[in-house]
């Protein structure tokens, strides 16, 4: 989706709410007449046939093809929807509106709620669909997605059977470490569970307020705002601090639900509006959801603030529309394409997601590298699976006479197609695909660590990588990911928000030699080289790193505005430095990351910021080493090495394409030549001098993702890096 990742791990996952209801929002339809303009199947002769309610809103019919589409867009990379991702908002205001019109509707009559009739409802319409998307998509990830993390996928399809898939990518979401990775199959399933989770609690609190306001209706909302108020306050603080639970928590999107809730509480007065207020209020609705799906992005800092544009947008396209008139919205939504499509917008939803993943894996195409062209043929396939969904599974299934005015059947059916969707999920991860492996590489490790000159051993293993995974792979491919090192087990990486230095000293904390490791998560990398030189050599190791925060003073850009934490942050950093009077400071960033307030020569800017770190941190006495950044992978490494066991040269990356940025380099460079510091390239220890740049060293995978090296692959070129910084101290 995908979200992208290079920010924030919410960023990758902008997804759109399932469609799943209803367009029928008249309070007082025929109850035996469904809703549903494209529920014409009729697979066999149990199968009742919908017809058309006289109060079926097809503006909302269309509103959810709108949605949709921008949803599609976006995922598919076409350029001018980068926000679609708000098909989100939309979908959530449509359903609580239609869904709290329907509660609205049976209290109306005077025979009560049936708790148990809505779930049942709601087994019928979502889980057929859903659950043969889920087993489909657990098995194109078998077949063709990363081997190394198909137990993670499959805990995904487990999570998405019960409807807590939203809280699994929540919490991953907080992982710096899995920020980069590609986005799971089964994130689309999020918006579902937020639903379902809201749908937990608002029936029941609907039908406590309604007894408790007999006399007085009006009374009827008031919990409904408290609750809104209070999601929509944790949506904005939680933006702010964990995107990731922001974005995929329920409890920041409850309010958008509430808020098509609230519309149907009041869709009676709503109906009085006069034609010359109602069709401005479509129009203008509208186009605030497409302005929103045209002007934010994958660094809008969502849901927050920013989703009050399309909610608000939603809500005036429905409360118009309560009241139709000529020249409304509904002349375009009303149009029969876009009645069609939103009928199909549900299925479309579900297939799309995993077609754009599953897909190009499937043709042999490395993750990231699908042509826009390839994606919109996809979501065209998708588009067609929707439609043969639709006939031949949902309708059969929720219109069959077997579950009519029958809601034990109904759950009892919901049930099993749970829990069998979960068992296949939990078999399926005890027998993940095997990942082949030839013959033996020479030991990197040992082969370093015996080496009497480090540096040419490497670039003679670095010449000699095989193109297949070796069996004696050190750790094993699906150890790599999950390995952390002390920096992040201890919380000594400061997180995004963070502006504390954590008192972090490793190797032997009582010499009198101090070194300090200084930087973002480039810097980090390094961390398991320098704690074992540390242990080795008698230093003490001070490592002092922030997520994508720069050591240069350059204020960057975070979201929409600055990265305030990363210049307090590092202000403290260098104070502490000052007062630790270090023998050498190692200095490293990642070449990624925008200035907030670019000048017009970019070079010049990170230049100055680089000088005036290098020239704060050398009036501590201390000898600086700028660590360059290191040449990045083509894709995620390791998924690659999964998916190619035995052609690992088409993960390989090539020199000079395999350099972020090359004017960052200069940057550094120069700033060093001015102020005395000293400059390491480690290209030479990941690169031949060829330019290619292999993913397998020895019987060591390289990287453990997009950008950063594996744990086991840095401790074992400690000797080559060591070699280099003894240089440098003996020069002191």
């Amino acid at each position: 989706m995908s979200m992208s990742a290079s920010t924030d791990a919410s960023a990758s996952a902008r997804s759109s709410a399932h469609p799943s209801v209803n367009a029928n929002p008249n309070p007082n339809p025929n109850p035996n007449t469904n809703t549903n303009p494209n529920a014409n199947a009729n697979a066999n002769a149990n199968v009742t046939r919908p017809t058309e309610s006289p109060g079926l809103r097809l503006d909302i019919q269309g509103l959810r093809a709108v949605a949709v589409s921008l949803v599609v867009l976006s995922h598919a990379g076409v350029r001018g929807f980068g926000g679609g991702y708000v098909g989100v908002d939309v979908f959530f205001v449509i359903s609580g509106f239609l869904i709290t019109s329907l509660l609205a509707r049976e209290l109306a009559k005077g025979n009560g709620l049936s708790i148990r009739r809505f779930y049942a409802r709601r087994a019928l319409r979502l889980l057929p669909a859903s659950t043969l998307v889920v087993v489909a998509t657990l098995a194109g990830s078998w077949l063709f997605l990363s081997r190394v993390r198909f137990e993670e996928y499959a805990g995904d399809a487990l999570s998405s059977a019960f409807y807590a898939v939203n809280l699994r990518l929540a919490a991953s979401g907080t992982d710096y470490l899995a920020e980069g990775s590609p986005p799971s199959p089964f994130q689309h399933f999020w918006s579902l569970a937020v639903e379902e989770q809201f749908y937990l609690l608002w029936p029941l609190l609907f039908l406590l307020s309604w007894r408790l306001a007999r006399r007085r209706r009006e009374l009827v909302a008031v919990p409904l705002v408290v609750l809104c108020l209070l999601s929509f306050g944790l949506s904005v603080a939680v933006t702010r601090h964990s995107p990731s639970w922001a974005y995929f928590g329920s409890h920041t999107r409850f309010w958008e639900l509430g808020a098509g809730a609230l519309l149907a509480l009041s869709a009676g007065r709503l109906r009085g509006l006069p034609a010359r207020l109602a069709a401005p209020m479509t129009w203008t609705g509208l186009a605030c959801v497409l302005a929103a799906a045209a002007l934010y992005g994958k660094d809008t800092p969502f849901p927050g603030y920013h989703a009050l544009l399309p909610v608000l947008g939603t809500a005036l396209v429905l409360a118009g529309g309560c009241a139709p008139s000529r020249f409304g919205a509904q002349l375009l939504l009303a149009r029969r394409p876009l009645v069609k499509l939103g009928g199909l917008s549900y299925g479309w939803y579900l297939w799309h997601w995993p077609l754009l993943l599953i897909g190009p894996a499937a043709l042999g195409r490395l993750p990231g590298t699908t042509s826009v062209r390839l994606a919109l043929l996809l979501c065209a396939l998708a588009l067609v699976l929707a439609w043969a969904t639709l006939r031949l599974v949902e309708n059969p299934v929720r219109f069959h006479t077997a579950f009519r005015g029958r809601p034990g059947r109904a759950l009892r059916l919901g049930t099993v197609l749970s829990a069998g969707a979960a068992l296949i999920a939990v078999t399926a991860s005890a027998f993940p695909p095997p990942i082949g492996s030839g013959r033996s590489a020479p030991q990197l490790k040992q082969e370093m660590a015996a080496a009497p000159d480090p540096q040419l051993r490497l670039r003679q293993l670095l010449g000699a990588s095989a193109t297949s995974l070796p069996g004696n792979l050190a750790p094993p491919l699906p150890e790599i990911k999950p390995a952390r090192s002390a920096v992040y087990r201890d919380n000594c990486h400061v997180a995004y928000g963070s502006t504390s230095v954590p008192p972090c000293e490793y190797g032997d904390v009582a010499s009198g030699k101090v070194v300090v490791l200084f930087g973002d998560s480039h810097a980090a990398q390094w961390f398991p080289a320098l704690n074992r030189l540390s242990r080795e050599r008698g230093w003490k190791l001070v490592s002092l790193t922030k997520a994508s925060c720069k050591a240069a003073e350059v204020t960057l850009r975070r979201f929409d505005g600055p990265y305030a934490a990363c210049d307090t942050w590092r202000a403290r950093v260098i104070e502490r430095i000052t007062a630790l009077r270090p023998a050498l400071v190692i200095v490293s960033s990642s070449d990624a990351g925008d200035p907030m307030y670019p000048e017009p020569d970019p070079v010049q800017q990170w230049t100055d910021g680089f000088r005036a770190t290098y020239d704060a941190i050398g009036k501590s006495g201390a000898r600086v080493v700028a660590l360059l950044d290191t040449p990045w992978p083509k894709t995620d490494a390791v998924d690659c090495a999964a998916m190619y066991s035995f052609r690992l040269d088409r993960c390989a990356t090539r020199l000079p394409e395999a350099i972020r940025d090359k004017s960052r380099r200069t940057a550094t460079t120069d700033a060093a030549k001015t102020t005395g510091a000293t400059v390491i390239d480690p290209t030479p220890w990941l690169c031949t001098p060829q330019g290619n740049c292999p993913v397998l060293v020895g019987n060591t995978v390289v990287y453990r993702d997009d950008s950063h090296i594996a744990d086991a692959y840095a401790k074992a070129i400690a000797p080559a890096l060591g070699d280099r910084l003894t240089e440098v101290l003996s020069n002191e």
